[in-house]
């Protein structure tokens, strides 16, 4: 169970930097009128364990904001991986 903890642990992390990442690199993709990363993969990333750094990344940059369905995915898949978190690990931090 520890690897799995810690290998779950690196990979949220990762996926969150990421998403974080994207979103910035979106912006100035879009400042600069260059070639964009595809709204299907930023919403990806988010609903693949990176939602807090999707929507961090959404406050940061400012980037995303005004579309609806980047918070609505993003707040959702929040939600699920933290109810996900709580089945796997709530056992464990409540009778600790």
């Amino acid at each position: 169970m520890q690897f799995f903890t810690g290998a779950l642990l690196v990979y949220i992390v990762f996926m969150n930097v990421s998403a974080f990442a994207l979103y910035g690199e979106d912006k100035e993709r879009a400042k600069r009128h260059k070639w964009r990363i595809p709204e299907r993969v930023l919403l990806l990333c988010g609903v693949c364990g990176g939602a807090a750094g999707a929507i961090l990344g959404m406050e940061v940059f400012r980037h995303k904001t005004k579309h609806w369905y980047f918070w609505g995915v993003n707040i959702a898949a929040l939600v699920l991986h933290l109810a996900a978190l709580c089945l796997i690990y709530g056992k464990d931090l409540i009778f600790k």
